[in-house]
């Protein structure tokens, strides 16, 4: 597969495994097809490891069912996929986060980091968030 083939593949899964985690919560279907033999974490308040990660990501589809991923971009580079999400949630602060992904040699995601922060009701400019 050439170079810029298997970014864009890389792309679609990233998408394809937070859109089916967190908007469909199906944390446990997503990790069985998109992740690799093992799932390093990064974000301080989610355990590491894929058994956790199905954990902790089915509690959340349970208090926050209607909850979902807006995909604004896509960046990659090597074996890393960069999304630039709005996350909704109903009820709740929504947040804009850029997640970060990495991919092994198979295409599977084995490495997660991100960065959130809840979109205000005011912004000191008109450039909004995304």
């Amino acid at each position: 597969m050439a170079g810029d083939e298997r970014l864009e593949r890389r792309k679609r899964r990233a998408v394809a495994f937070y859109e089916q985690m967190f908007t469909e919560g199906e944390p446990r279907e997503a990790v069985e097809r998109y992740v690799g033999g093992t799932y390093t974490q990064h974000n301080p308040h989610v355990p590491d490891g894929k058994e956790a990660f199905i954990s902790y990501f089915e509690e959340m589809a349970a208090a926050y069912p209607d909850k979902e991923v807006h995909v604004h971009r896509t960046i990659a580079e090597d074996n890393l996929v960069v999304l630039h999400c709005e996350q909704v949630w109903p009820g709740d602060d929504d947040h804009a986060a850029i997640d970060i992904f990495r991919f092994d040699e198979d295409d599977r995601i084995v490495e997660h980091w991100d960065a959130l922060q809840p979109i205000p009701d005011e912004i000191a400019h008109g450039n909004g968030m995304f």
